[in-house]
């Protein structure tokens, strides 16, 4: 039995979500196999691959937009542990990424600072939005 689940997301940057596995210490591979319970794996166009016994699949959204989703196997919180609930870590750290991208092609300056509670403060500066 498959235990992998899609959660709805917007990914549409697939170099910001490189930049973001590689800032987490994952590795990010295209044309993989998605390891979930049991040792059930499933092709996938791209793959984050994790620590853990699972990975997360990165999917063409079905409609076809450009998008992509995420999918893995939430099963005993080991993709948890590495990014986050509902992907939580690794869907922040691709937005600062994809935010950054934005700026720079924008001519603006980022600075970053990682807040005490673990939020990302992104400041812009220079040019006009």
């Amino acid at each position: 039995m498959s235990h992998f689940t899609t959660i709805q997301t917007q990914i549409r940057d697939l170099e910001a979500l490189q930049d973001a596995c590689v800032e987490l210490g994952l590795t990010f591979l295209p044309n993989a196999n998605c390891r979930g319970y049991a040792g059930v794996t499933r092709q996938a166009p791209h793959v984050i691959k994790l620590k853990g016994p699972y990975d997360i699949a990165v999917d063409p959204s079905p409609e076809k937009d450009g998008s992509y989703g995420l999918t893995t196997d939430w099963w005993d919180g080991h993709v948890v542990k590495e990014v986050g609930s509902g992907y939580g870590r690794l869907l922040q750290s691709y937005g600062v990424h994809k935010t950054m991208r934005e700026a720079r092609s924008r001519g603006l300056r980022t600075t970053r600072r990682v807040e005490a509670d673990g939020s990302i403060l992104l400041t812009l500066e220079g040019g006009s939005l």
